[in-house]
C-alpha cells in the first residue's frame, strides 16, 4: 500500500482507536477515524457511563511514547491503596505496594479520550469522521458501508482496524462472514453510578485511595474527580432479591443504603435521583478467534478481548495493544499481512490471562478485603517484597506497575508461590524432625 495515498481506516474513536491514529500517522500513515457517536468534545456526555479509569503504568508507558503523559496526569488523582468502608467502624487502609509510595491514577475516561481525539486530529493525515456507524464490511475488498444522519456512504480502505469496543461492528462483520467465532461470557452483575459531591469544596472522602465497600455478594466502588466529586459504582446482582430491580421506591432505596451502605448516605444528597435515573450497564468478557482476516481486517483492544473492570486493566491492556502491534509492524517491515497474525499471537494469552485475574479479582474486592485473614496475607507479601526487593513481587505489583506481559506475571506468582510452598514445607519438616529429638531425649532420660 502507499502510505501517502491509501488511507487506513480504524473504527472507533476511543482510547484504543485514537491512540492507534496517532501511532500509525506517526509511521507516514494516512488514518481516516470512524466514529459512531457525535464528536464527544461537542456532544452531550450519556448518563451514568462516566466509569472513571484507574491508568497505570501499562496505559502510562504507551501515553509517554507519542508524548502526552504529561499532559494527562496534570488532571490525574494518585491512590495509593484501598480503603475499606465496614458497615460498622472505621475505614482501614490497604497500600498497594510494599513501599506505600507507588499508585493507580483515577482519571475521567472523558478527558483522556478528548485528549488522544486532540492528539490524534492535530497530526497530518488524520482526520475524525463522526455519526458514523459501520452496518456493512467487505473483508475482501475493504469496502466499508456506514450510516449517517445523512443516508448511507461507502467508503474503501486497504487496512481495516476494530477498536470500537466490546460491542464491536467489525467483529459483527466477520462474524456474520465467518470468519471468526465469539464467545461472550457475561456476569450476573451489572453496575450503576452515583456521585458523591464536594463538601464545603473539598473531598467527601480521602482522595488518595480507591474506596471499597465490600458487602459479600455484592460492592461499591468511589474514585476521586479533579472536581472534588467521587464517581462511585455499584457492582450488584442482576437477577434475586439483592438486585437493582429490588429497589423499587424511594423509601426502599433509602433504607437499603442505610442498612448496607450507612457512611454513604449523609454523603450523597441526590442518592434517591441517581439511583433512580442512571442505567444499568451489563459487565462480559469478550473472546473471539481469529483477530484478523486476510491480512487486512484486524481488531484490537475491547474489540478483540473485553474483560471485566475489577483490576482496572481494560484502559490499560487496550492501550499497551497498540504499543505491542506498532511493534509488531516494526518486525514485520509494515506487512500488515504479517504483522496481524504476529499481533494475535503476542496479545491473545496476555489478553486471557488478564481477563482471569480480572474476575478472580472481582471476588478478592467482594468478599476478601475486609477479611482478617486476607490482610495479614498482604501483610506478609509486602514484607517479603521488603525482604527480597526485585526477587519477589507481588501480583497486584506486576500487572499495575510494571509492563511485564500478564501471562509471565501469571506465570511468575505461580514460581513465586510455589517456591514459598517449598520453604514453607521444609521449615515445618525441620520443626517437627526437632521437636521429635527433643522428645527423644527426654524419653531416653
Amino acid at each position: 500500500m502507499n502510505r501517502e495515498h491509501d488511507e487506513i481506516a480504524v473504527v472507533g474513536a476511543g482510547l484504543a482507536g485514537c491512540l492507534l491514529a496517532c501511532f500509525l500517522a506517526r509511521r507516514g500513515y494516512r488514518v481516516a477515524l470512524y466514529e459512531r457517536r457525535p464528536d464527544p468534545r461537542t456532544g452531550r456526555v450519556e448518563r451514568g457511563r462516566s466509569i472513571n479509569l484507574a491508568l497505570s503504568e501499562r496505559g502510562l508507558d504507551a501515553l509517554r511514547r507519542i508524548g502526552l503523559d504529561e499532559q494527562v496526569m496534570a488532571d490525574a488523582l494518585p491512590m495509593r491503596g484501598r480503603m475499606i468502608h465496614p458497615v460498622a467502624g472505621e475505614p482501614q487502609f490497604q497500600s498497594y505496594s510494599s513501599s506505600g509510595d507507588r499508585a493507580i491514577n483515577s482519571i475521567s475516561r472523558g478527558a483522556l479520550n478528548n485528549a488522544l481525539l486532540d492528539a490524534a486530529t492535530a497530526r497530518p493525515g488524520v482526520r475524525a469522521v463522526f455519526d458514523h456507524r459501520l452496518v456493512g464490511l467487505d473483508p475482501a475488498t475493504g469496502e466499508l458501508t456506514f450510516e449517517t444522519p445523512e443516508g448511507k456512504v461507502t467508503a474503501h480502505a486497504p487496512v481495516v482496524l476494530g477498536a470500537d469496543g466490546a460491542g464491536s461492528a467489525v467483529r459483527g462483520q466477520l462474524l456474520a462472514h465467518g470468519l471468526l467465532t465469539e464467545s461472550l461470557d457475561f456476569l450476573d452483575y451489572g453496575y450503576k453510578e452515583l456521585t458523591v459531591p464536594p463538601v464545603g469544596g473539598d473531598f467527601a472522602l480521602d482522595p488518595d485511595a480507591l474506596h471499597i465497600w465490600p458487602r459479600g455478594t455484592s460492592m461499591m466502588i468511589a474514585l476521586p474527580n479533579p472536581d472534588r466529586s467521587f464517581t462511585c459504582t455499584l457492582f450488584w446482582p442482576t437477577h434475586g432479591t439483592a438486585a437493582f430491580a429490588s429497589l423499587g421506591s424511594p423509601a426502599a432505596i433509602e433504607r437499603h443504603f442505610a442498612e448496607h451502605y450507612p457512611d454513604l448516605v449523609p454523603l450523597a444528597p441526590n442518592l434517591v435521583d441517581d439511583y433512580q435515573h442512571n442505567p444499568v450497564g451489563v459487565l462480559g468478557t469478550v473472546r473471539c478467534t481469529p483477530w484478523q482476516a486476510n491480512g487486512k481486517v484486524g481488531l484490537l483492544g475491547d474489540a478483540a478481548h473485553a474483560i471485566v473492570p475489577f483490576y482496572g486493566q481494560g484502559a490499560n491492556c487496550a492501550l499497551e495493544d497498540v504499543v505491542e502491534l506498532d511493534r509488531c509492524l516494526d518486525e514485520c517491515g509494515d506487512d500488515w499481512s504479517a504483522a496481524l497474525p504476529l499481533f494475535q499471537q503476542r496479545r491473545q494469552g496476555n489478553a486471557e490471562a488478564i481477563a482471569r485475574m480480572a474476575l478472580a479479582n472481582f471476588v478478592e474486592m467482594r468478599d476478601k478485603v475486609a477479611s482478617p485473614l486476607f490482610q495479614l496475607g498482604r501483610r506478609v507479601e509486602h514484607a517479603l517484597e521488603r525482604a527480597l526487593p526485585g526477587r519477589y513481587v507481588s501480583r497486584y505489583e506486576l500487572v499495575s506497575f510494571s509492563t511485564t506481559p500478564y501471562a509471565e506475571v501469571a506465570r511468575r506468582v505461580r514460581r513465586q508461590h510455589q517456591a514459598l510452598g517449598v520453604v514453607a514445607a521444609g521449615a515445618a519438616a525441620l520443626l517437627v524432625g526437632a521437636v521429635g529429638t527433643v522428645l527423644g531425649r527426654g524419653r531416653r532420660r
